[in-house]
């Protein structure tokens, strides 16, 4: 996916003679809407490419959500409580809101180039930006009915955890358990990498992940550990009619106290040259895996 009207700035190696067309049809579209000129800018001018604003909260109390499926999967979510939208012609059209349309938040019609600016210019969002508070985390006591949780122990990377969130959305897992420390926030990397799956699974924070587990297996779930020397392969040890997977953090893998806790330890058997998985590609095929054993499926 690509930016809208991505195009180079002045001095750069792509300043090229359709360059400066892209650039002289853009402003002649700001002229049409009462804009001034897009102003060239040098890169001392610009926010860092992997800025505060590209990968955290803007302050306590507000994010930055972009791309069009994370946004309008936020604009659905009657919890999210959002401060401003700001969207291009092209992106209102896409997500199907009027630029009159009566909203209960502020709406501003700007340019791509107006988003790079707050964003950097490595954030791929598609010509919108909603200005939001973060979702409230919910407590463990709050679990909602559901046979099929994903626990993380201490991934750090919001790219994979935002990745998990999605697959766990997709085979129904209800919620996704994490430690209140060593774990990203809610973020527009986060969001971005979820692609509108962090608005429809509850989040929950704990402090201490193994008195964690500990409540969660007195709910009635089996805890399963994925670790790369599990005494067995995943389809063995899958058992019990509600089951938590639990996954560590790529390198370091699950903590010693961790594996102590969890009722079993499995692995992932492949045959191949390559021997371990990136945990949110891991996280899938543990989804999937869990999932048939769940609604009683063949697996061949």
């Amino acid at each position: 996916m690509s930016k809208d009207d991505d195009a180079g700035a002045d001095g750069s190696n792509r300043d090229t003679h359709y360059a400066k067309l892209r650039r002289a049809h853009r402003d002649a579209k700001r002229d049409q809407q009462g804009l001034p000129p897009a102003q060239p800018r040098s890169k001392r001018d610009l926010p860092a490419r992997k800025g505060s604003l590209y990968a955290d909260r803007v302050a306590p109390d507000t994010i930055y959500l972009y791309g069009l499926h994370t946004v309008r999967a936020a604009l659905d979510n009657p919890s999210r409580r959002i401060t401003s939208l700001k969207a291009t012609r092209n992106a209102l059209i896409r997500l199907e809101i009027a630029e009159d349309a009566a909203l209960p938040y502020p709406l501003e019609l700007v340019t791509p180039q107006d988003i790079d600016l707050l964003l950097g210019d490595d954030a791929v969002h598609q010509g919108v930006l909603l200005e939001t508070a973060p979702l409230k985390p919910r407590a463990l006591s709050a679990l909602s009915d559901t046979n099929l949780l994903v626990i993380l122990d201490q991934v750090t990377d919001p790219h994979n955890v935002g990745a998990i969130m999605r697959s766990a959305v997709a085979f129904g897992a209800g919620a996704l358990v994490t430690t209140q420390r060593h774990s990203p926030q809610e973020s527009g990397v986060l969001a971005k990498s979820a692609s509108g799956a962090l608005e429809m699974i509850d989040h929950i924070e704990v402090r201490n992940l193994a008195a964690a587990i500990e409540e969660i297996k007195a709910q009635g779930f089996v805890t399963i550990g994925l670790d790369s020397e599990g005494p067995s392969p995943i389809e063995a040890g899958l058992s019990g009619s509600k089951i938590a997977l639990v996954l560590g953090a790529e390198g370091k893998g699950l903590r010693q106290k961790t594996r102590e806790t969890v009722d079993t330890l499995v692995r992932l058997e492949m045959p191949g040259a390559i021997k371990s998985l990136n945990v949110s590609n891991a996280t899938a095929i543990a989804l999937y895996a869990a999932q048939q054993f769940l609604t009683g499926k063949p697996r061949g």
